[in-house]
């Protein structure tokens, strides 16, 4: 009978925990929030990219650098064949038309599955290089390549492997093999990361690499997701998913409230606003209803190291026309909007002040 008292207890116990912890967890992805949508103008899908388009860049000249294909484990996939990546030139209006990139010898095409991008410009000679966050086998490595975008291809460089990179969302490199990178869980797979989730703390970091040192240097985040440096690099911008907001490191110290969960950061090189990838509710991401899509959101903030940043819903559409916003990026009065397993869109940006 003692048995069977404790026994009751710990299920009641446990239960009660569950509950709580599930109540939390809808709170942290949002699971209440109503979307009003807010669309813009000439919005068109790209053609070729259909199978997400979770991270992108935009080089000087207009040229965007797109990783698609990405396999999640607890997201969709459409597609079986190995991630790819592709450049759409920005400045052309009406023939916008992504190119694949050719990927040369010396690497796993079979397993790319590829994630978070960054480019580092090397000053001494202007070569490009792409960092780019790679899950083969559901591990997690960084791969470099030389970007050589007179021939459409990627030279492989070198792949880079550390135990303190044992899940890696995003990247931001800051030298030609030293890079800042987001790690969104503690654990490295399996079912830890789901209770990871679920327990829902402040377990994820941020890790500086490079081939002398490689150290934590900002923790504490509920899901450390995107993550890009300001156009003087003196600052790192920080998106904590599971917080909702925009943490700004080093000269400065600011939490940005966003309301939403943040995704990729794109920051513009000319004016320095941040405009961001979001999911407006996670629950419906992780749920993948088809009778219930989740939507998409793009928040763009101006003045960011002032006392008052403006945080500005510029995009909002309830999963009938995108689903899964997870990048956005400003070109020439036009934004490119990437997703996680879905299509790209491009729209005009004419009632949206830059």
């Amino acid at each position: 009978m003692g048995k069977l008292v404790v026994i009751s207890l710990f299920v009641a116990a446990l239960s009660a925990f569950l509950g709580e912890r599930i109540i939390n967890l809808k709170k942290r992805t949002l699971a209440s929030r109503k979307l009003v949508q807010t669309h813009l103008p000439n919005c068109h899908p790209i053609k070729s990219l259909e199978y997400g388009s979770e991270d992108l860049t935009i080089l000087p000249n207009g040229l965007a650098i797109i990783s698609t294909g990405l396999k999640d484990p607890v997201l969709p996939s459409y597609s079986d064949d190995p991630g790819k990546m592709y450049t759409l030139d920005m400045s052309e209006d009406s023939r916008m038309k992504p190119v694949e990139l050719r990927m040369g010898r010396g690497f796993d095409l079979d397993s790319f599955n590829p994630h978070g991008i960054s480019v580092y410009t090397d000053e001494t000679d202007n070569s490009v290089y792409l960092f780019v966050v790679n899950h083969p086998q559901k591990k997690t490595q960084v791969e470099i390549f030389l970007f050589v975008e007179e021939d459409h291809s990627l030279v492989y460089v070198k792949t880079i492997k550390h135990e303190f990179l044992h899940s890696v969302n995003d990247i931001v490199a800051v030298g030609v093999e030293s890079f800042y990178a987001t790690n969104d869980h503690y654990f490295s797979g399996g079912t830890l990361n789901t209770l990871e989730v679920l327990l829902a703390q402040p377990w994820s970091n941020v890790v500086y690499y490079s081939p002398e040192e490689v150290k934590v240097v900002a923790e504490g985040f509920y899901m450390a997701n995107g993550i890009n440096i300001s156009p003087d690099k003196r600052h790192i911008y920080v998106a904590d998913l599971f917080d909702h907001n925009i943490h700004v490191k080093y000269v400065l110290h600011l939490v940005v409230e966003v309301g939403s969960l943040v995704d990729n950061i794109y920051v513009d090189p000319e004016t320095g606003d941040l405009w961001i990838g979001c999911h407006p509710n996670g629950w419906k991401l992780f749920r993948n209803d088809p009778e219930d899509l989740p939507g998409s959101e793009v928040i763009q903030i101006k003045d960011i190291h002032s006392e008052k940043p403006v945080v500005t819903q510029v995009y909002a559409d309830d999963g009938s026309v995108l689903i899964g916003s997870s990048v956005a990026a400003p070109y020439g009065g036009k934004l490119l909007i990437g997703t996680i397993y879905q299509k790209a869109l491009v729209c005009d940006l004419a009632k949206v002040d830059q």
